[in-house]
């Protein structure tokens, strides 16, 4: 069955840019994911179009060709349009979605920050846009740009920002209210080109509220859950739905009411007539029709054999872009009493232990040996945050075996017993039984006795990481660009937050800690302090102590970020950027264009 929906008033949806501000990987996580999202209903008849036209205004060099279509492959295709419904978290709904969502703010593929898409700027102290008011609330306010419209030439305004407050806040829809229920109902204010809104308390989660924005002329009046499955609203992004074939591919055309123009020619975007997405289940499958040039573009597996194949292809044209991606590797530990049942001798609240541990491990080792030297070792968990707010603080922990024996000795009289170290991590991925046997090599060298205990996944975050039964533990967190994503995450450190309703499962400085001084008591400090405010020049200094403490604490060791692929085409597409974040690659798709025109 093939879906058809009328071009001019195809479907759009601004899927809120889920904000994981601590949140696991693979479901493997302890700790819940915090996200911002929103809701839409079925779309009506809005004004007559006005039809932009085509500005040939360059603002430097020469004009970019204009015309023809890319097709992306992806693996998944879309349980759900609505990024609301069930399914709608998926990554391919974001993916597809940045053809025709409209927001506040997306992820710049190149710099990893925060920028506006339909406000002015991004509201913040310095611009006024954010206002810590006398009586200890927070005041937000929006900028629309003035250009900014729907696909039927409806004005974008403060209207359709109220009403997505309202459809998200609405009781009867199961839609995640977190940090938008911290809004005073009453403080609401809808201008012609402006939204404002108050919150009960100072936060810099306000940074992903209105991710998405419905345009109220379209969605109201419908039932929202249902209607928006299969097909979109009108669009206020640079496409807009035009055909999805359940099992094969999904199109997009252009948007020609798009109100923004190219950076650097002034022509108006999108430069494509259109994009069809097509799905092509199965890793090796999708490389073979990137090989054949059936697709022009795919995000494939970190799979290093596939990644070398498709590196054999830039020779005849193709660009294989290797990042690290959101998701990040850690080496921890546990300082609760629960690790005694794993290991007797563990000695973690030592210093001197934890020191040996971070400089036994050879980080550089285990990136070339796992990931083939594609990605450069972690030295700080804010790389994957803001990387221009990183000081390389675990720089100081380079691979040492002679130190770390020394260290250890060191920890062994200090603690009167012989200090050994168990890890523990979970057999599904290879790379983590790889690790351990990797770890192995490396405290041998140290002369510090190890173990492994690797564990199914159901056990381990079944059982053992919920009690604190692992000594030394290794999974991955994902980092979400921006300040909510990375002040959220120092949550997971918390002494003040043990589970089961913190996130701590570390139990570092908690009150069945092993290991409470200075350090936890000041971090909880910083921690309070990182959430009672949102002027950047504090919070930029807060994140630099917390960060420097955690690394000389040796509270954990980040090793790596995952392998994210891209590839891409060159020889016939121009602008395309690799987004390793949850913006993926469409983040810009309105600047594409077909370079072999």
């Amino acid at each position: 069955m093939r879906r058809h929906l009328k071009p001019a008033r195809a479907a759009a949806l601004l899927l809120a840019v889920a904000v994981v501000a601590a949140a696991c990987t693979s479901g493997e996580s302890p700790a819940p994911a915090t996200s911002s999202t929103t809701v839409a209903s079925e779309a009506t008849e809005g004004p007559t179009t006005t039809t932009l036209e085509q500005d040939t205004t360059t603002t430097s060099g020469d004009l970019k060709p204009v015309g023809g279509d890319v097709v992306l492959g992806q693996a998944k295709e879309p349980p759900t349009l609505n990024p609301f419904a069930p399914g709608g978290q998926s990554a391919i709904v974001t993916f597809i979605g940045n053809a025709y969502w409209a927001g506040v703010q997306t992820i710049d593929g190149t710099t990893l920050e925060l920028v506006p898409d339909v406000v002015i700027e991004l509201p913040t102290t310095a611009n006024r846009g954010l206002v810590v008011n006398d009586d200890g609330t927070m005041t937000v306010r929006y900028d629309i740009h003035p250009d900014a419209v729907w696909e039927d030439g409806t004005p974008i305004s403060g209207d359709d920002f109220e009403f997505t407050y309202d459809t998200i806040m609405d009781p009867d829809l199961p839609i995640a209210k977190l940090v938008y229920e911290d809004i005073i109902p009453s403080s609401v204010r809808a201008g012609a080109k402006t939204f404002e809104y108050t919150m009960t308390a100072p936060t810099v989660q306000v940074e992903f509220l209105f991710g998405v924005i419905l345009p109220k002329h379209s969605v109201e009046g419908s039932d929202f859950i249902s209607d928006w499955n299969d097909t979109m609203w009108v669009s206020g992004g640079p496409f807009v739905l035009s055909e999805w074939s359940p099992g094969e591919q999904l199109t997009v055309v252009r948007n020609e009411n798009y109100w923004k123009k190219d950076p650097e020619t002034g022509q108006q975007l999108p430069l494509l007539d259109g994009v069809t997405f097509r799905f092509i289940p199965g890793a090796e499958d999708l490389a073979a029709a990137f090989a054949r040039r059936e697709v022009d573009a795919i995000n494939p597996l970190s799979d290093l054999e596939i990644i070398g194949d498709l590196e054999a292809l830039e020779p005849e044209g193709a660009v294989v872009d290797l990042r690290g991606g959101p998701l990040w590797e850690h080496l921890n530990f546990q300082f609760g009493p629960g690790r005694l049942d794993r290991n007797e001798t563990s000695c973690n609240e030592n210093l001197n232990m934890r020191r040996a541990v971070a400089h036994a491990v050879d980080k550089q080792a285990i990136v070339d040996l796992l990931l083939d030297g594609r990605v450069e070792p972690l030295d700080s968990y804010v790389d994957l945050y803001s990387p221009t707010s990183s000081n390389d603080a675990w720089a100081q922990y380079r691979f040492d075996p002679g130190l770390a024996a020394e260290l250890y000795r060191a920890a062994v009289e200090e603690a009167g017993v012989e200090c050994s170290v168990v890890f523990t991590a979970v057999t599904n991925e290879q790379v983590r039984v790889e690790l351990a046997e990797l770890l192995a090599a490396m405290f041998a060298d140290a002369d510090i006795p190890y173990r492994q205990e690797l564990e199914a996944i159901e056990p381990f975050w079944g059982v053992t990481v919920p009690t604190g039964t692992w000594d030394s533990g290794e999974w991955a967190w994902i980092g979400s660009p921006g300040l909510a994503g990375l002040i959220g995450l120092h949550d997971v450190w918390d002494p003040e937050a043990p589970p089961p309703l913190g996130q701590n499962v570390y139990e570092w400085g908690t009150p069945d800690s092993s290991l409470i001084d200075e350090a936890t008591a000041r971090y909880a400090e910083i921690r309070d302090a990182m959430n009672a405010t949102v002027d950047e020049d504090e919070l930029a200094a807060l994140v630099a102590e917390a960060e420097a403490l955690l690394a000389d604490n040796v509270v954990f060791i980040p090793l790596y970020a995952r392998l994210n692929p891209s590839a891409v085409w060159a020889d016939e597409i121009a602008g395309y950027v690799h987004n390793p974040s949850q913006a993926q690659d469409t983040w810009n798709l309105e600047e594409w264009y077909r370079s072999d025109r």
